[in-house]
């Protein structure tokens, strides 16, 4: 072999076109959006997040990468090790900065050990995975955190002893459906009578909702969409992670991959929801409203995309973190996880002996969880887990 590994300074520096054959088309992971991140300065100087891909080579052709970022701070990642960090401080050792394999500002599963179809992927795989901790102690780094891999990558990390914490969010999947009322039909009498009461209350206000592919959203749809996306962190009273530079980017480098939905009243815009996609799955992302109306955030954010996965015969909507109203609207609870390598011996053994507990509190939850599903005979999604007193 004559494989080449490097820490490259930005996802910038990396041809598009060889970076998004190791993506398997995934739209958040795409060269586009990764380098809209830098550009837009929502990742960069002064922002806590430091791009550096990990690459390999092979006589020159790019064979194998990890989305990178050194942190110095534990912002914008979803899954939360603040108390970690508050340990560390406590004993007079610095948490950051750390090293995170992740999507910035998106808690979205995917792959993260990136490799090509080649005779010698696992090869490849393996030598990402030994520089990570390579770079983890050379550069004197606290820890490594991998968020948010899909069973490949999981399955690597976990073959090569890190440690694993469990998740949970929710997931849409539709199951063939021909229509919304088809959906409707699979849930219980209650739960399909308060949806469609929640879409009656929002058409009777005189809401009209209109989706829009990423071709067709005018500079002016664009600009309102960020007001309302600003609006939703100005109400939590937190600053906008993006900038409206990263959505001009990516409306002109990815418009095939970007639904809009617009609400308007008496003809004026009043809410709007940003979605990403490919041929598979919708991934719901950002939202925000200027004049509140009963109702409408389920409609813009979940009914209208659950109709978009149907016309497209999409199977998968993914809602993004948190949220346990969703199961109400059909949703189901669905595994993630992330995996972690923490440099200091003793808080490694304190953080997997955490994890191990933790884990167990995550699958009691997830079981409360399935119990409260809102489907017929309450089945059981195939995608649904059980986590035992092992952590596995």
């Amino acid at each position: 072999m004559s494989l080449t590994l490097e820490i490259a300074e930005s996802v910038q520096c990396i041809d598009a076109q060889s970076w998004n054959a190791l993506t398997s088309g995934m739209p958040l992971l795409s060269h586009a959006f990764l380098s809209a991140l830098e550009t837009s300065n929502s990742v960069g100087h002064g922002t806590g997040w430091q791009s550096r891909p990990l690459v390999v080579h092979d006589d020159g052709q790019l064979v194998g990468a990890i989305p990178l970022y050194v942190k110095s701070h534990s912002y914008g990642e979803y899954v939360f090790d603040w108390s970690w960090a508050e340990a560390y401080q406590r004993n007079g050792l610095n948490y950051y900065p750390k090293l995170i394999a992740a999507i910035p500002f998106s808690p979205v599963t995917s792959a993260r050990i990136l490799v090509a179809d080649v005779a010698n992927a696992s090869a490849i795989q393996s030598l990402m995975l030994q520089a990570l901790l390579e770079v983890m102690h050379k550069h004197q780094l606290s820890s490594i955190h991998v968020l948010f891999p899909d069973q490949d990558s999981a399955a690597l990390l976990k073959q090569a002893g890190w440690m694993q914490r469990h998740g949970v969010q929710f997931r849409w999947e539709n199951e063939d459906f021909q229509s919304f009322d088809a959906f409707l039909s699979q849930l219980n009498q209650e739960k399909r009578k308060k949806i469609k009461q929640e879409r009656r209350k929002v058409d009777a206000a005189g809401v009209i909702c209109r989706r829009i592919k990423g071709q067709d959203i005018t500079e002016e749809e664009w600009e309102f969409f960020y007001q309302c996306y600003q609006n939703t962190y100005l109400e939590h009273r937190s600053k906008p992670y993006l900038s409206l530079d990263f959505f001009k980017s990516i409306a002109l480098s990815m418009p095939a991959n970007i639904l809009l939905v617009i609400a308007t009243l008496d003809g004026v815009p009043i809410a709007s929801a940003l979605n990403f996609y490919d041929q598979k799955t919708l991934y719901g992302r950002y939202w925000g409203c200027m004049q509140y109306v009963p109702n409408l955030h389920f409609e813009l954010c979940y009914y209208q995309a659950q109709e978009f996965c149907i016309e497209e015969k999409m199977r998968f909507f993914e809602g993004g973190a948190q949220g346990e109203h969703k199961l109400a609207r059909g949703f189901k609870p669905t595994a993630t996880c992330s995996f972690h390598q923490i440099a200091d011996p003793e808080f490694a053994q304190l953080i997997e002996d955490f994890l191990i507990r933790e884990s167990v509190g995550v699958a009691e939850y997830t079981n409360e969880l399935e119990q409260r599903a809102p489907f017929k005979l309450n089945l059981a999604s195939s995608q649904s887990f059980i986590v035992n007193s092992n952590g596995e």
